[in-house]
């Protein structure tokens, strides 16, 4: 199944790949995480990965608000990213992160991933070990911090059914 029309729902969370129209909420996410909370960037957290349409923008709700988001896009032949993994503060203690990152995973493997692999703010290394992610290597400085690579192997990835997105969205 594409990425594109996926939706993972747990008792109160759904996940799905944003449209066009949910994109705005996507980006405000980003924003208000990377750029107002942790300052990690300047003005905004937009790139170029953005701007390609084969880039996923995922989006995951918490009754009717939106509590998080990620992105993920192919590097290469069996080779995915995953990042920009970020949910509101008044989200983090449900399970939203977990399931973006379960979403980004089987998304991935479903489009033919045989690896995907993210930068990973060293406050949450243990978070990704518990979801079956391996470091590689020792922390290195991305976007001005320190963050360790980590890896996960997309052929031992759970394969999941996506309800459609939900509606009534704040």
């Amino acid at each position: 199944m594409s990425a594109r029309g996926a939706v993972v729902e747990s008792p109160t969370i759904a996940v799905w790949a944003a449209g066009v129209a949910d994109r705005a909420a996507h980006y405000a996410v980003r924003h208000r995480v990377f750029v107002i909370e942790q300052r990690i960037m300047e003005f905004t957290d937009i790139d170029a990965h953005d701007a390609d349409p084969a880039t996923v923008h995922v989006l995951a709700a918490e009754g009717d608000e939106v509590a998080g988001t990620v992105r993920l896009y192919r590097l290469g032949p069996g080779r995915w990213r995953g990042d920009r993994l970020a949910v509101l503060p008044e989200h983090r203690s449900s399970t939203v992160g977990a399931e973006l990152v379960r979403f980004a995973v089987t998304a991935a493997a479903a489009a033919g991933g045989e690896v995907m692999e993210a930068q990973i703010q060293l406050p949450n290394v243990r978070f990704f070990g518990r979801l079956g992610w391996r470091a590689m290597g020792d922390p290195a400085p991305y976007c001005g911090f320190d963050h360790q690579l980590m890896h996960f192997d997309l052929t031992e990835a759970e394969a999941r059914s996506w309800p459609p997105r939900p509606v009534g969205l704040r």
